[in-house]
């Protein structure tokens, strides 16, 4: 019996590893130095202990007319996404543990102050970013899109259609358009589960243009996304760098703002930092060094930052 069991699961392994990476699949070998620090004793058994930020008081969503764009960060790389007709969802996500990475930062908003919710994006399949619990809690017969392998794992959570796009693939609902962008990261759910795709979305409405990033590290695609249309408001990662396996898989601030620069956008939103603890970086060190740096670039005027709940019209 164990030996079949021994056999079953190396089918499995051999199978998955004969499926194709995706392409700007990061190398998976440990960094150099990784073993010098301890991420248990360092980071996550002091976070345990760390009391969770509760949320301040926020306004109401605001009323949208004309080509009117609301964003509201509801943390991490979450985003309710707002036009005068729809109501978006990226990678939403309200988990108070990420197994056993704790939640520092209460969500923006809790899930009974969502609007209908029209269309849920997911950028990849890590914890941090598809999380069954809050994609069940949030699903109401909308449909949901993907990157390709990452429809399996959302089939059954309450979406009527699922859609898996390869990079460049777009979609359509109603006057929105999404489109899948490459990034330079990878997809696996669990180990040696390296087939599965990730990248951003393009989202255009009335003649505007939004980017979420997901999760990626600098790569000179960023010049490749801002090619394909004038982009009016970049949502970018900028925390997570100091990672612990030491490979090159984030962004730091000072490649953030690279890539906003290379994508052209008009506003950088800065996302991806202060909310779960997922490098040995100080959780204010992010935003503090982007600011500084784009201050350095004369650009500063060009950053929102935005409180958890918070929402900018634009």
């Amino acid at each position: 019996m164990v030996k079949k069991l021994l056999k079953k699961g190396a089918d499995v392994l051999k199978k998955r590893a004969s499926k194709p990476r995706p392409d700007n699949h990061v190398c998976m070998k440990l960094g150099e130095g990784w073993h010098r620090r301890n991420f248990l004793t360092e980071v996550i058994i002091p976070s345990m202990f760390s009391p969770r930020e509760r949320k301040g008081p926020q306004g109401k969503l605001p009323e949208l007319s004309g080509a009117q764009l609301g964003i509201t960060w509801i943390g991490h790389a979450s985003f309710l996404i707002q036009t005068p007709e729809h109501a978006v969802l990226i990678d939403p996500n309200w988990a108070k543990w990420l197994k056993v990475i704790k939640r520092l930062k209460e969500p923006g908003l809790e899930i009974h102050e969502l609007p209908a919710i029209d269309l849920v994006l997911v950028s990849h399949a890590h914890f941090d970013h598809l999380d069954k619990k809050s994609l069940r809690a949030v699903a109401s017969d909308q449909p949901i899109v993907v990157p390709e392998n990452v429809g399996g794992l959302v089939h059954g959570l309450g979406f009527n259609r699922v859609h898996e796009m390869k990079r460049w693939e777009s979609m359509e609902l109603g006057s929105l358009r999404i489109t899948l962008t490459p990034a330079q990261h990878w997809g696996a759910r669990v180990l040696h589960d390296r087939h599965r795709g990730f990248g951003g979305f393009l989202i255009e409405y009335a003649g505007r243009t939004i980017y979420h990033c997901g999760d990626s590290a600098w790569f000179e695609g960023f010049r490749e996304i801002g090619e394909k249309g004038a982009i009016d408001i970049a949502l970018l990662p900028i925390g997570a760098y100091d990672a612990p396996t030491g490979r090159d898989v984030h962004m730091n601030p000072e490649e953030a703002l690279l890539a906003f620069q290379a994508l052209r956008a008009g506003t950088m939103i800065p996302m991806h930092y202060g909310t779960f603890r997922l490098g040995f970086e100080p959780m204010e060190e992010p935003p503090d060094r982007l600011l500084a740096h784009a201050r350095s670039l004369g650009i500063d005027d060009r950053i929102r930052f935005l409180k958890e709940g918070e929402t900018a019209v634009f």
